[in-house]
């Protein structure tokens, strides 16, 4: 099993990188030129990615979503290409943060009023459909309500509950999404990017060189992302609890309950437990004597 830290987040081995054929870049005639000092050796005319510089990157970046998902921030993950559209929609919903997946709608950030007043119709026609309303109206009404509804949900499903700018952009193929990065590059919006040899290592804030085709690197350096996100609103509901008095498992006055004493809490529980049982066995012993 991978270990989580609260801090930086999971901690990707090489063996992992491997398996997943992360090191595979593309072939050498379609590389970029700025992606050299990634590169570890070229292969059969396939460039090898230096997966020590890609484990690096990892660790720098899980710090970086991890502080920001911890301050309230957000992740909005950008995967249009066949092999990342299912794993951008299930690792950006299991983190909570938002996502595209289809395709990039020109001024997504840079006119995001407009986006949000699309979005608060996606809302409006999906209570309509939920409440049953698109029944009692004309069928051609109700065929164009729902052919609304189904565009809106395939290219802005993924920002459905995004009020405000995301605090971050992560994007596999800076290549193919240059209009995401642009737009977040225009806005000062931090990019995180899945980098091949054939991209500009330039478009990313936070560039992670890898293999950016192959499904299961995509799903790999993807889960990672999420898992930072994830911990950094675990260490927010932590700190909050704290400082509430109010633990997330609904106890309170647990001073050791915190994000570097989980283990010491678990313990003292695992203790509780013990005690409570040698004072049950106490009593009926006396009992018994008595």
């Amino acid at each position: 099993m991978e270990q989580m830290d609260i801090a930086v987040g999971p901690q990707v081995s090489l063996k992992a990188l491997l398996e997943a054929g992360v090191h595979f870049g593309h072939q050498a005639k379609r590389w970029n030129p700025k992606m050299k000092p990634y590169i570890f050796t070229e292969r059969n005319g396939v460039h090898i990615i230096d997966l020590q510089q890609t484990v690096k990157f990892l660790e720098d970046t899980h710090t970086f979503v991890t502080d920001l998902t911890a301050r309230g921030g957000r992740v909005l993950f950008v995967g249009t290409k066949k092999q990342a559209q299912d794993v951008v929609d299930r690792e950006a919903r299991r983190s909570q943060q938002f996502f595209v997946n289809r395709r990039w709608l020109g001024g997504t950030l840079t006119n995001f009023v407009t986006i949000r007043n699309r979005l608060r119709t996606l809302k409006q026609l999906q209570g309509e459909r939920d409440r049953g309303e698109f029944d009692y109206l004309p069928k051609q009404e109700a065929s164009s309500k729902m052919g609304e509804l189904e565009r809106l949900e395939r290219t802005l499903g993924g920002m459905r509950d995004m009020t405000q700018l995301p605090g971050a952009v992560f994007i596999i193929d800076p290549k193919r999404e240059h209009l995401a990065v642009h737009e977040a590059r225009r806005l000062g919006i931090p990019v995180i990017a899945v980098t091949d040899t054939n991209c500009d290592p330039d478009d990313a804030d936070f560039l992670i060189p890898a293999n950016d085709d192959a499904i299961r690197a995509v799903r790999l350096l993807t889960a990672g992302i999420a898992d930072a996100a994830l911990a950094g609103m675990m260490r927010a509901e932590i700190a909050q609890a704290e400082r509430s008095g109010d633990m997330p498992d609904g106890r309170t006055g647990r001073p050791d309950r915190s994000e570097n004493n989980l283990f010491a809490a678990a313990l003292d529980d695992a203790e509780s437990a013990v005690d409570a049982a040698a004072t049950v066995e106490s009593v009926a012993t006396a009992q018994r004597d008595g």
